[in-house]
C-alpha cells in the first residue's frame, strides 16, 4: 500500500545504530533525544541502553524507546553526518542515509 507513514513507523519496534565514522559531533541527535544518544570523550555520538551505558563497539544497536520515537527518527534525517541508522524488527532502514524514503 506504498511508501510507510510516520504514523505506522512509530507502530513498529525500533533500534538506532550511529556510525562514528561518519559522525561530526555536531551534537543535534543528544539535543533531540538525550535518552538514547551521548558524546563520549572523542567527541563522538553513541547510542545507549536503558541501562544509561553507552555502546561502544561499532554498530552497536539500541531498542528505541516508545515515547521517543519521531525524535530519533528525527535525529537520523536531520544528521548533518548523515550517520544515524534506525531499522526495524525486519532490517528495513525507516530513516538515516540508507532509508528509501528518506
Amino acid at each position: 500500500m506504498g511508501g510507510a507513514p510516520v504514523a505506522e513507523v512509530a507502530t513498529d519496534e525500533l533500534q538506532v545504530w550511529v556510525d562514528q565514522d561518519l559522525c561530526t559531533g555536531d551534537g543535534l541527535c543528544v539535543q533531540y533525544a538525550p535518552e538514547v544518544f551521548e558524546f563520549d570523550i572523542d567527541g563522538l555520538a553513541y547510542v545507549k541502553g536503558v541501562d544509561g551505558e553507552l555502546r561502544m563497539a561499532p554498530g552497536s544497536r539500541v531498542d528505541v524507546p516508545a515515547h521517543l520515537r519521531l525524535e530519533v527518527i528525527d535525529s537520523a534525517k536531520e544528521c548533518p553526518g548523515d550517520c544515524i541508522h534506525v531499522v526495524r524488527g525486519d532490517g528495513v532502514e525507516v530513516a538515516g542515509p540508507e532509508a528509501e524514503d528518506d
